[in-house]
């Protein structure tokens, strides 16, 4: 009998061995069971945008997917400061979503592998040139860049019609500027007034004499777009350059003061696009963000609620009237050339031009 006990207590003891071994052997890293893999992914999405536009699109897409219902964040962020922050994260990395970011960004971003290639379900309605052939990025929207003005306290006849105008005496002390290097947007703005300027040479000299002009009309640069609207409804300046999105928005959204010029020599029309965070831990959760984000439906209602032109191809019977009836003169711009002398550029503007055009 004491035979037989020794082996049953032997056999169980095995059994209880085996399971602990197999229990374990299921643990990740982490010390999570495989069956965690299964679970639904949390996802940060970096992003530019309109604060109620990322509420409202966030919302739609948790009702639509209700399985990442508090499990999406987003962080505001400028695009030159989210790609920054993708760039030092890169080892370690948080975000999974990028929203928003200038074609030279989002270029950048891809080249030092901080995102990753996918294949968005209506990727095919974005024109090639609107996409990275690998994938790693696709623009959402068109951003033309245009002169708003106070029309509060500046008459529509005394509104500057081009962008030569800002570098005259009559705005000398009425410029407000959104900083230039924490914003992609102000960077690529002013790169295209260099690029506008030394074209014909080659040359940045005549495109330094006309940034260090405008900086002479420059009333203050302010850290974030929220404080340069503000200057600009108090009339710490009186004008400004910035999208076309915002000022149309800004108006109805906020009650400002503003209209706006589309300069008579052409715009600089900028793609603001989209990428997937090279990030496995939130890979599948930034998938299904960005299919929701490109359909043509959610475009299209982003275009009516929130003044955005969407990069994808829509048939004009579906598009809002304001932008179906919409006309711009797009600057003609070598975005490859200006891209590869953008950071050359707008460091020498910070070192040398910056505060210093009216000494």
């Amino acid at each position: 009998m004491r035979s037989t006990n020794k082996s049953a207590i032997a056999k169980c003891f095995l059994v209880v061995t085996m399971f602990v071994v197999l229990l374990t052997s299921c643990r990740g890293p982490s010390g999570q069971t495989q069956t965690g893999k299964n679970e639904t992914q949390s996802l940060i999405i970096y992003t530019g945008r309109d604060k109620d536009e990322v509420a409202k699109v966030v919302d739609e897409f948790t009702r639509k997917f209700p399985k990442y219902k508090d499990k999406v964040d987003t962080l505001i962020l400028g695009a030159q400061a989210a790609l920054e922050r993708l760039k030092a994260e890169k080892a370690n990395p948080q975000a999974g979503f990028l929203w928003g970011g200038t074609q030279q960004g989002l270029q950048q971003a891809a080249s030092e592998d901080l995102l990753a290639p996918s294949q968005p379900v209506n990727a095919n309605l974005i024109d090639a040139s609107r996409k990275d052939p690998q994938g790693r990025w696709y623009a959402e929207m068109l951003l033309p860049e245009v002169i708003i003005y106070n029309h509060d306290l500046l008459k529509a006849d005394q509104a500057p019609k081009d962008w030569d105008d800002l570098i005259t005496p009559a705005f000398k002390g009425k410029i407000v500027i959104r900083d230039v290097m924490p914003s992609g947007t102000m960077r690529t703005i002013y790169s295209a007034m260099m690029y506008r300027q030394s074209a014909a040479t080659g040359k940045p000299d005549a495109g330094y004499a006309w940034l260090k002009k405008l900086d002479a009309n420059t009333s203050s640069y302010t850290p974030s777009p929220d404080d340069m609207y503000f200057n600009l409804d108090r009339g710490v300046g009186t004008v400004t350059l910035w999208n076309l999105q915002d000022a149309l928005i800004q108006p109805l959204k906020n009650h400002r003061p503003w209209s706006y010029v589309i300069p008579s020599s052409g715009v600089p029309v900028l793609l603001d696009g989209v990428g997937v965070v090279n990030n496995p831990k939130s890979m599948q959760a930034a998938l299904d963000f960005e299919n929701f984000l490109l359909e043509p439906q959610l475009q299209l209602q982003l275009a009516k609620d929130y003044y955005q032109i969407p990069a994808m191809q829509l048939p004009d019977a579906d598009k809002p009237e304001w932008l179906a009836k919409l006309t711009i003169k797009e600057m003609k711009i070598d975005w490859d050339a200006m891209s590869a002398k953008q950071t050359e550029w707008m460091n020498y503007w910070a070192q040398n031009i910056k505060g210093k055009g009216g000494k």
